[in-house]
């Protein structure tokens, strides 16, 4: 994807950066007090914390909107004034974070005044959008560490959420569909990864051919069949099960604790496949493949076999975003229904740099900006519907073009390998 010298990152910023941050902390404490402050009237916003089944009821939270904006953009303003006056060093990305936090937290009192508003219900749907993100990110984490840069997740997403309902129709069971989408996600990835690493294509046109191809054949077929033959798209859902006492405990337990079996096998996969890339022999053979192949070769490594290995196995997990869409989700396939998810799973593994851990991190910034878009039309804040729509998709603007250029992708990303 990218060149070395074009990858490395410092761990230094630099004094005109590190002045940028200060500024652009300043200036969201001026837009926190004159836009949710001077905007606000004397009304309080109300938030509820309680999820169902808990042991016990946590209490409502109520607090001033004017008030707690002004005292969340002091607060803003003097990390922005810490900045420029001695710096917060390799934290400031953790500050940043805590300050944009901010901000959104007065958004949303802002918004709430003089109404209520759910978190539990909010976080669980962040929750819920951020899973097949994760899988998609943890699909491109599987590939690109291996040296393959993989572009047509949205593709494998799209044609395994088709796939999945076809099969879980059709056999009347649900383990059947999951199977058989993760199948279809592996199939696509399988021609990803002979065009890529046999005939040498040239890897982003060899994934955009697959996105259009995936468009097309799910499009076509639904109009063909789906819509004649209409059992075919009913194949149910994973039904919800609660893990014993930790369920209930208030807020985290319904959250975590009381999902589908995808939520649950999500959470193993992101802690898996750090292990696996860190932590064991497999993952040092695939991270010597990404960073220099021919040196692997040199020692022994088959690097085709673990590209292609690596391949089949990212679009197996994005065989298994695809079918969370349909199986996990609403029971049902609509043309087209993945809606960019893919390429912004892609942008989660960017942000995440890479770790699993740090792509699910990411993923549930995007889920919650999904989120944030529906509940805020629920609660008719007088933003428009079609900016409100754009939400995620600018969030993955915002998020790619602070991360281009600063993370550092492996070494051989996107470079076939020519065994001499």
């Amino acid at each position: 994807m990218s060149s070395h010298s074009a990858t490395v990152t410092t761990s230094r910023i630099s004094p005109a950066r590190a002045r940028g941050f200060g500024i652009f902390f300043i200036f969201l404490a001026v837009a926190m007090a004159v836009l949710f402050g001077m905007g606000s009237g004397p009304d309080s916003a109300t938030f509820g914390l309680n999820g169902p089944d808990q042991f016990a009821d946590l209490p409502t939270v109520e607090i001033p909107a004017a008030g707690t904006a002004y005292f969340l953009a002091v607060v803003a303003a003097f990390l922005g004034g810490m900045q420029l006056a001695r710096g917060f060093g390799h934290r400031i990305y953790l500050v940043l974070g805590v300050v944009v936090f901010l901000f959104i937290f007065a958004f949303l009192v802002w918004a709430t005044e003089d109404n209520s508003l759910n978190l539990y219900g909010m976080l669980q749907s962040t929750l819920l959008r951020a899973i097949p993100l994760t899988l998609g990110a943890i699909s491109g984490v599987l590939c690109e560490k291996s040296g393959v840069v993989n572009i047509a997740i949205e593709g494998m997403m799209l044609f395994s959420a088709f796939m999945g309902v076809i099969i879980g129709s059709a056999s009347g069971n649900l383990w059947i569909g999951l199977i058989g989408g993760a199948l279809a996600g592996g199939v696509l990835s399988s021609v990803l990864a002979v065009l890529s690493i046999r005939y040498r294509v040239d890897q982003i046109i060899a994934g955009t051919v697959l996105n259009i191809f995936a468009l097309g054949i799910t499009s076509y077929l639904t109009a063909r069949v789906l819509v004649e033959y209409q059992n075919l798209n009913n194949p149910g859902t994973f039904r919800q099960f609660s893990i014993p006492i930790v369920s209930k405990i208030p807020l985290i337990g319904p959250l975590l604790f009381r999902n589908n079996i995808l939520i649950f096998l999500t959470f193993v996969l992101v802690g898996a496949v750090w292990f696996g890339l860190n932590k064991t022999r497999w993952g040092l053979r695939v991270r010597a493949v990404g960073e220099h192949p021919k040196a692997a070769d040199t020692v022994g490594i088959n690097v085709q076999r673990v590209r292609y290995r690596n391949v089949i196995m990212g679009g197996v997990v994005a065989g298994l975003a695809g079918a969370y869409l349909t199986l996990g989700s609403v029971g049902r396939f609509d043309e087209n229904m993945t809606a960019g998810k893919g390429f912004i799973a892609l942008a989660a593994m960017l942000f995440g740099r890479y770790n699993p851990v740090g792509a699910f991190g990411a993923a549930l910034v995007f889920g919650f900006a999904e989120s944030l878009q529906n509940k805020l039309a629920i609660l008719n804040v007088g933003i428009s519907s079609e900016l409100l729509a754009m939400a995620p998709y600018l969030a993955t603007l915002l998020v790619v073009a602070g991360v281009v250029g600063r993370t550092r992708v492996p070494a051989a990303d996107g470079v076939p390998y020519v065994k001499e």
